[in-house]
């Protein structure tokens, strides 16, 4: 599986972004799948994930109640929806498969990985 992220660019704060995250090779459609995000000059931190049927979601406690994760399996595509957004949200945002949970924080455990899209957020 190879994944593609979109949607990233420079909003101001208050605005709204959505990421998008679609598979170039293969598929997804069975895998619990995330997104995560690396401020600069910091770790990689879980921020939403979402299980196989889209069922159940997980939120990092940041941005519970302005982000939503969501997937589109017939085409193949998992969204990060981000309203109200802080300055402290700037980050190189990722989208990731394959976990043995969709409540798996730690990146070691995802297997897939995109290229990560750049978020700025501006006071």
């Amino acid at each position: 599986v190879q994944l593609q992220a979109s949607g990233g660019g420079l909003v101001q704060a208050g605005g709204s972004l959505k990421l998008s995250c679609a598979a170039s090779e293969g598929t997804f459609s069975n895998d619990n799948m995330a997104w995560f995000r690396q401020a600069p000059g910091k770790e990689l931190n879980f921020v939403a994930g979402i299980s196989r049927g889209g069922g159940l979601k997980k939120y990092e406690d940041s941005v519970k109640g302005r982000f939503t994760i969501s997937r589109d399996s017939a085409e193949n595509t998992v969204y990060l929806q981000m309203n109200s957004l802080k300055p402290e949200d700037t980050a190189v945002y990722y989208c990731a498969a394959r976990a043995p949970s969709y409540r798996s924080t730690a990146s070691s455990v995802w297997d897939y990985w995109g290229q990560g899209t750049q978020v700025t957020v501006s006071s």
